[in-house]
């Protein structure tokens, strides 16, 4: 009995865990065998071919390679320098948005008094606050996308696409919710699939 109860609050607990998660959506070429593909390189990418700048995230270019890297480890797959199947290049984008917020609206609670003349005393009644409905209102938050993308080497054709939106908590993206994103990212990369 105790052994049941034991695996009925670890399931509750995995279930909670999983709904927590942010949404993950992919856009991937069907027509492609991923589980063909056994090395990458990872590629900075550019406005165009002029832009010469550095990144301003650069903190955490270390933070999204090294998550990225070991999700890619255990899908069987070898970093390269020279000559890889695919190039795997990420963006990371933080921006200033307003999400939609309600709270509860109740009623005053009050109580009023009476005199019971059968009694010949006096007593109170309580009357409890009632709901009355939703106060909606917006305030501003900060949202960090994370798009990572892959693409054949020799064909230079995107064939896989996985990203996520999540709200932040503070301004910058913390190295904890990188990895946390990426690797619900890579959750739907299905190296075996076609």
């Amino acid at each position: 009995m105790k052994t049941v109860k034991n695996i009925c609050a670890a399931l509750m607990v995995a279930f909670t865990i999983a709904s927590c998660a942010t949404p993950v959506h992919v856009e991937k070429d069907d027509s492609v065998n991923l589980s063909s593909y056994k090395t990458y390189m990872w590629v900075d990418t550019r406005y165009n071919q002029n832009d010469n700048t550095t990144r301003p995230s650069s903190y955490g270019d270390i933070s999204v390679r090294n998550a990225a890297n070991a999700e890619l480890r255990n899908a069987g797959w070898t970093e390269t320098s020279n000559d890889p199947d695919l190039l795997i290049s990420y963006d990371v984008l933080v921006q200033n948005t307003t999400a939609r917020k309600s709270d509860p609206v109740y009623t005053q609670s009050y109580s009023r008094a009476y005199y019971n003349p059968r009694q010949r005393r006096w007593s109170t009644i309580y009357y409890p606050s009632q709901f009355l409905g939703y106060n909606n209102y917006e305030v501003p938050v900060k949202e960090g996308t994370i798009t990572i993308t892959i693409t054949d080497a020799n064909t230079d054709k995107a064939v896989w696409q996985g990203w996520t939106t999540e709200e932040l908590n503070y301004s910058r993206i913390t190295p904890e919710e990188i990895s946390a994103s990426v690797h619900n990212i890579f959750s739907k990369l299905n190296v075996g699939a076609k």
